[in-house]
């Protein structure tokens, strides 16, 4: 079984918070519901269109493997099922950063990602950032609900 190292349920709040940069990409503004975490995410809307008020439930998981085996990196073409069957929009990437900042006595962890260029950051608890590792290999899956 595939253990994942984070889930939740979003809710898009905001397009391009700091204006449209790039043609087929936008930037995501999103609060968690269960973990009230907030999340910035750059997403190829050419491909997998996201609006404001657009609910969605993200995962990231180390491996796609259903039986929670390493992932090798490589594609194997064939009918072998794995997590991403089950999502709409997935990822690979690097977290390249793990920070804490306090302020007015609240402690928020931020977790940075980098898929191929397009960027995720995680704001919140951190209780959850503890779960991730510098330079850890990551997957992101996402499917509107």
């Amino acid at each position: 079984m595939v253990e994942t190292l984070f889930e939740d349920i979003f809710r898009v709040d905001e397009l391009d918070p700091d204006g449209k940069k790039f043609d087929r990409v936008s930037r995501i503004s999103a609060r968690s519901e269960q973990f009230d975490m907030l999340m910035f995410l750059d997403i190829n809307t050419e491909i997998y269109p996201m609006r404001t008020g657009d609910k969605f439930m993200m995962v990231l998981a180390s491996t796609l493997n259903l039986d929670g085996t390493p992932d090798s990196g490589y594609f194997a073409p064939g009918n072998k099922k794995s997590l991403a069957d089950k999502f709409d929009y997935v990822m690979q990437g690097k977290l390249y950063r793990i920070s804490e900042e306090s302020r007015e006595k609240q402690v928020k962890a931020d977790i940075f990602v980098s898929f191929g260029g397009l960027l995720m950051q995680l704001k919140g608890d951190p209780s959850i950032a503890a779960r991730f590792e510098l330079d850890q290999k990551l997957f992101i899956l996402i499917r509107k609900v």
